[in-house]
């Protein structure tokens, strides 16, 4: 995750990128610093690590802890039963961080462009962010880019996966969230264990999104709760949409080969125009609920826009996948893997494919 959308769903989406934490020690960065922080960061979190049956069944522990352990403990056991996924030790040990963030994740692009500056690892590839363990070290990040010019946000992680390297913790970061988020997290990041494609964060993202929401439909259906607030789904798809169309208008305004004051003005009136849209469909489509006001009022910038529509890319053209297997899990997984290992053409033909709703010729 290798970073959700109120800022609770916006870090939510954030926490879905996986940084190059412990998979860069197998490689190296190219900062001997950076390389430092991500080593010490990532053993202080295995040092802290503990089973989580032995947190649930001591009566010195806090109650409210070990229920929820407790329940996260019947979704992990849900995971791998139900839906699949791998079946370790991941998830069935518990970290008490002490900190709201595990890490902080820093994006940044040029001024006047929305490609962002990626960093290239083994394993996992090229991914649009470093991720730091300490904020203050994010932050000096942050302003040496714009001392560069960069566009720069900085975002702040509550969970990673380390694709399986690691037995990786529930932190107590992701205990700020609500059950069914922290069940739905565990099944991303065990999706991101069954099958990681190096260097394609919209296949990854929307493939463990896919398995997230469906794995979360069948939870909700093993507790016997009600579906999802569909007010609340559509609210965040409609701000996505808006984000989306935004970087889309911005997209075609850095490449008319405008003078770079016309650019900038252009910039700037066109995040002018997102808030200005985005206020329109809260008074007008929302009445007035406002889940998105701190973020869209915050500073804008390119880096901002990053995490948007990657991990909703490509959800449908798996959904379509699963039905196509009839919802038939290890089927399900040995296609993905199969889409994994087309060529890059090939397998964004498919995806387009499958995203159409129709079913594709393996």
């Amino acid at each position: 995750m290798p970073a959700r959308l109120p800022i609770a769903l916006l870090d939510h989406r954030l926490s879905r990128w996986v940084p190059c934490l412990a998979l860069a020690l197998l490689s190296g960065c190219s900062s001997v610093g950076y390389y430092s922080q991500l080593g010490s960061g990532q053993m202080k979190l295995l040092m802290a690590r503990e089973p989580v049956a032995e947190v649930v069944a001591d009566p010195s522990r806090d109650a409210g802890l070990r229920q929820r352990l407790a329940l996260a403990q019947q979704a992990r056991a849900f995971a791998s039963a139900e839906l699949g996924l791998p079946d370790n030790e991941s998830y069935r040990l518990y970290s008490d961080i002490q900190r709201p963030y595990v890490v902080w994740n820093v994006f940044a692009t040029a001024e006047l462009s929305l490609q962002p500056l990626t960093h290239c690892f083994p394993i996992a590839g090229c991914v649009a962010y470093r991720g730091y363990y300490r904020e203050a070290d994010a932050k000096a990040e942050a302003r040496r880019l714009k001392a560069q010019g960069q566009d720069v946000y900085i975002g702040g992680v509550e969970a990673y996966s380390t694709l399986g390297w690691f037995d990786d913790p529930i932190l107590s970061s992701m205990l700020r969230w609500d059950d069914q988020r922290l069940a739905e997290t565990i099944f991303h990041e065990l999706a991101h264990q069954r099958y990681y494609l190096p260097g394609d964060t919209a296949f990854n993202e929307s493939y463990a999104s896919f398995v997230e929401q469906e794995g979360g439909r069948r939870w909700r259906v093993f507790r016997a709760l009600p579906a999802e607030d569909a007010g609340q789904v559509g609210r965040r798809a409609r701000f996505t949409r808006l984000i989306l169309d935004s970087r889309a208008r911005l997209e075609k305004l850095y490449a008319s080969g405008q003078p770079a004051d016309a650019l900038r003005a252009g910039k700037a009136a066109e995040f002018e125009r997102l808030r200005r849209e985005y206020r329109d469909v809260r008074d007008r489509e929302w009445g007035g609920k406002a889940p998105f006001d701190a973020w869209i009022e915050a500073p804008m910038n390119n880096a901002k826009l990053l995490p948007f529509g990657l991990y909703d890319q490509w959800v449908p053209a798996f959904a379509t996948l699963h039905r196509q297997v009839g919802g038939n899990w290890p089927a399900f997984f040995a296609r993905v893997e199969k889409l994994g290992a087309l060529p890059d053409a090939q397998r964004q033909a498919a995806l387009e494919h499958l995203q159409a709703g129709r079913f594709y010729p393996f």
